[in-house]
């Protein structure tokens, strides 16, 4: 798989509600310098982006996730991205709706073969 359609498949995942944390990079010496930006987070680390990636798993339900410009430079063991995306979940504990138009950006590393996340950048300008 390329690092195109490996993030093509984490979008797939936030859609299905499936786990998100084996997208990114195992914590391990060094790795404390991952990191993923979401709109109102800063994750560092392997340990804790996994587990904030739970605990967005267990409560928020619906995802639609609206990939509009993925561009992906991939060069043997790294690649960086950046796409807009619509994006909406419900809330499951309040059953709100959120919506946004956001900017992505992020590096990946093969690891083990595999392409991971050793980067994630999501912001919004505004909600919708």
């Amino acid at each position: 798989m390329n690092a195109r359609r490996r993030i093509e498949s984490y979008y797939d995942a936030l859609r299905a509600g499936e786990p998100l944390g084996p997208y990114f990079a195992e914590s391990g010496s060094g790795d404390d310098a991952l990191v993923k930006f979401g709109i109102s987070e800063r994750l560092v680390g392997g340990d804790e982006i996994r587990a904030g990636l739970r605990r967005q798993t267990e409560t928020t339900t619906d995802w639609a996730v609206t990939s509009r410009a993925l561009r992906v430079t991939e060069r043997d063991r790294r690649a960086w991205f950046s796409d807009d995306v619509a994006m909406a979940w419900t809330d499951a504990e309040t059953g709100d709706r959120r919506a946004f138009e956001t900017r992505w950006s992020g590096a990946l590393e093969r690891r083990d073969g595999e392409w991971r996340f050793v980067g994630m950048h999501v912001s919004t300008a505004d909600e919708l």
